[in-house]
């Protein structure tokens, strides 16, 4: 069974989780990694929620402010041992619930056309894809999706 905490971006585990995903990212990435590393930072989340299996953290995903009405998606990532159990989903459904909660209407999200399982998880998940936002327009490798709450 999985089970959630809601918690901030100085939680150890998510911190170890960010660091696999940012490892595999830079590999996904290629040269365009520090690009899209400098929107990535968590030193500033308040809203991350960290799934454990058996008392181990195996997934994790969070969002921040983006204007008064969205919420941004961030950091989601699945240890591979853990994959296919639908632990990113679920991970998405406390976010968005969480986001609800905080009076959020919709969520936005990035990610890249490297990541073809996100971009699954997300169509999969009711996001539509919409123009890119913000610091990613214009980036052909970015694309982008929104979801009303």
């Amino acid at each position: 069974m999985i089970a959630f905490v809601r918690t901030d971006s100085t939680n150890q585990d998510f911190i170890d989780l960010v660091k696999l995903l940012d490892k595999d990212l830079a590999v996904r990435d290629g040269e365009e990694h520090s690009f899209y590393a400098q929107f990535n930072k968590i030193d500033l989340i308040e809203n991350v929620v960290v799934a454990y299996e058996n008392e181990k953290a195996v997934g994790c995903g969070a969002f921040k402010y983006f204007d008064d009405l969205t919420a941004e998606i961030k950091r989601m990532y699945v240890l591979e041992t853990a994959r296919g159990k639908k632990v990113a989903s679920k991970v998405l459904i406390e976010l968005e619930a969480w986001a609800k909660e905080m009076a959020f209407n919709k969520t936005i999200l990035e990610t890249g056309i490297r990541q073809p399982e996100a971009i699954g998880l997300y169509g999969k998940m009711g996001y539509a894809i919409i123009p890119n936002y913000g610091q990613y327009e214009g980036v052909e490798n970015s694309v982008c999706f929104e979801k009303a709450l």
